[in-house]
């Protein structure tokens, strides 16, 4: 609306109510007349043919992109599904039991298994953080005899499984070991009513075995976080009189500790989900009550409420890893930042610090390799016993065909969420890496039934179309196995690839789409010829897990079915170490192999 300026013409300045008079009643009607002729025309408009084809044309698009899901988009959801369909598989038995056996098992055995999990858990997290913080503190901070070599010298303990070194363990110090042996023969003691030794298969030799197997972890984690720190915060303490000993407690120790927690988090982790280890030593923790329950009980309702207390306690230890991470922040000047100055120990407080950096590496990897080499070289027959080269025939199987499947599984989602620009993937993306938290056992509880049903009914079909029953295709081959190996380690090619895929420029793969090539050919042509080393060392890292896994093994193979980690099992649960050590001895040399790539990749940083 407009009104009539000072020399009383129309001009086309706005009219603001309570600024002047208002204007004559004829402006009002001429704008409401121009609006209805508007309407009017719009409404006509509207009806035309080519406004409604037009008008459907543009409905029908926007529905098209709605329903339309892309090749990346439904990979990524299938893989998703993948990985948490066990999970969810769990969690239904649960709540949904031919046998509610909750009352029986709060009332019996739950809470002792419960005590016994916190129990062996917070004693190995506690023992592998004293440990592994204490060493990389000494291997950072000072300079004493063999301290390089001590640097990836102590990350050899990850090749052992823990179950090898319980069976190592066991056999050096039991009564008819070496070290009893040597003692009654030293003391001219007879039996053992003679002396008394410590209980071997007992919750303390557990939380033995176990830390030193897992205090890498620790050790890894904390060294790098010492690494990360500048040498001029402990230049400052030392000048403000502080020690060694506050320097550790009062600027290392807190600048370190979210990498300390998250190491202690994966520790717990472990722990938790170990079954070889506990069921050798007889303790009863969570996990062992899965396998009795099932296995022993004939109660799969039961097990699998007993295995969604597990997944609960363990989706607690990974938030806590999480929220570890995510409080580590540290900020420092680059141009200000120095390098940590190693002080250099001599004498007796170099012999110190090397004595107590070794007693890890001899417990945790020089103890079980001498124990298992003696056996496994020392009866040279046992290398030709019968089952040895089927075990080793079906681990090379089963997980070549998992690590290759997981790593392009991963590649396949991680690039599909790089690329698309969809939210589908993105969403579901983070929860694909629960799998790799998830205990072998419970992955293996949640697998099994679900392709039990699925196995049955592809059968059935198969005889109604054939009239030849085909037997049971999924479960009854080593299908299972590779299904959970995929769910169980796919974390670790995720985590590889998107790294890898992280530190290729974004101009490449632009300049491959403007010349012509699909999203495939990019990937083909682009990136895999790039990120090769890290998808090699992505397949190794499966593949080593692969070979160690004990507990979905055990209760996914086929009848007669062995791979090296299930023949161990079997032999030392039958007290026959000797007929396991060639196998268990081959599990350690591909662990090494993971191990040695990790120390050089470690190097390869430094240099770098």
């Amino acid at each position: 609306m407009t009104r009539g300026c000072a020399r009383g013409q129309g001009c086309l300045r706005p009219f603001a109510y309570g600024t002047g008079p208002a204007p004559p009643l004829r402006v009002f009607l001429h704008l409401a007349a121009k609006r209805d002729y508007a309407s009017r025309m719009t409404d006509q408009i509207a009806q035309t043919p080519a406004c409604k084809t037009a008008g459907a044309t543009r409905r029908h698009r926007k529905l098209a992109r709605v329903a339309r899901l892309s090749p990346w988009s439904a990979g990524a959801f299938l893989i998703a599904l993948l990985v948490l369909m066990p999970l969810l598989a769990v969690v239904w038995i649960a709540f949904h039991p031919s046998e509610n056996i909750w009352p029986h098992l709060i009332s019996t055995t739950l809470p002792r298994y419960m005590r016994t999990t916190a129990v062996l858990a917070f004693g190995v997290a506690g023992l592998s953080a004293c440990v592994g913080t204490g060493a990389a503190w000494l291997v950072t901070m000072y300079r004493f005899p063999l301290s390089k070599a001590l640097e990836w010298l102590l990350l050899l303990p990850l090749a052992i499984p823990a179950y090898v070194g319980a069976y190592a363990l066991v056999d050096f110090l039991e009564y008819a070991g070496p070290v009893q042996g040597g003692l009654r023969q030293i003391f001219g003691w007879q039996t053992s009513r003679d002396y008394w030794f410590p209980e071997i298969r007992s919750l303390g030799s557990a939380i033995i075995v176990l830390a030193a197997a897992l205090t890498p972890y620790v050790f890894l984690l904390t060294r790098a976080a010492f690494r990360e720190q500048s040498g001029s915060v402990y230049e400052t303490a030392r000048a403000l009189g502080a020690g060694p000993f506050a320097r550790f407690w009062r600027v290392g120790l807190p600048l370190a500790r979210p990498a300390i927690a998250a190491g202690t988090a994966i520790v717990m982790m472990e722990t938790v989900s170990d079954y070889g280890t506990v069921s050798y030593f007889a303790v009863q923790t969570l996990t062992t009550g899965i396998f009795s329950t099932w296995l022993e009980g004939g109660n799969a309702g039961g097990a699998a409420q007993i295995a969604t207390v597990v997944l609960v306690v363990v989706l607690l230890l990974v938030g806590f890893e999480k929220s570890s991470r995510g409080r580590a922040r540290f900020h420092q000047n680059a141009r200000q930042t120095r390098p940590i100055a190693p002080i250099r120990l001599t004498g007796w407080q170099g012999l110190l610090a090397l004595a107590l950096c070794a007693v890890p590496f001899l417990v945790g990897f020089v103890l079980p390799v001498c124990v298992i080499a003696n056996h496994a070289l020392g009866e040279s027959e046992q290398w030709l016993a019968p089952g040895l080269l089927s075990a080793l025939k079906n681990t090379l199987t089963v997980a070549g065909s998992a690590a290759v499947l997981t790593v392009m599984a991963a590649l396949f989602m991680v690039y599909g969420v790089r690329l698309t620009g969809r939210k589908l993937p993105r969403l579901i993306l983070p929860f694909t890496t629960l799998g790799y938290a998830a205990p072998g056992a419970v992955l293996g509880l949640g697998i099994l039934f679900p392709l039990a049903g699925l196995d049955h009914l592809l059968a059935d079909t198969i005889e109604h179309i054939t009239g030849s029953d085909p037997g049971l295709l999924l479960t009854g081959s080593a299908f299972a196995i590779i299904l959970a190996y995929v769910v169980r380690f796919f974390a670790i090619a995720q985590g590889a690839t998107d790294a890898a895929l992280g530190r290729v420029s974004p101009s490449l793969p632009m300049a491959a789409r403007s010349l012509g090539q699909t999203l495939g050919g990019t990937l083909a042509r682009v990136y895999v010829p790039l990120i090769r080393g890290s998808v090699g060392t992505a397949l190794l890292l499966v593949f080593v897990d692969c070979v160690k896994e004990l507990p979905a093994t055990l209760l996914l193979r086929p009848f007669n079915y062995n791979t090296l980690a299930t023949r161990v099992y079997d032999k030392a649960s039958l007290e026959q170490l000797e007929q396991a050590s060639p196998a268990a001895l081959l599990v350690i040399l591909v662990g090494l192999g993971a191990v040695i790539l990790m120390a050089r990749s470690e190097n390869a940083a430094d240099l770098s």
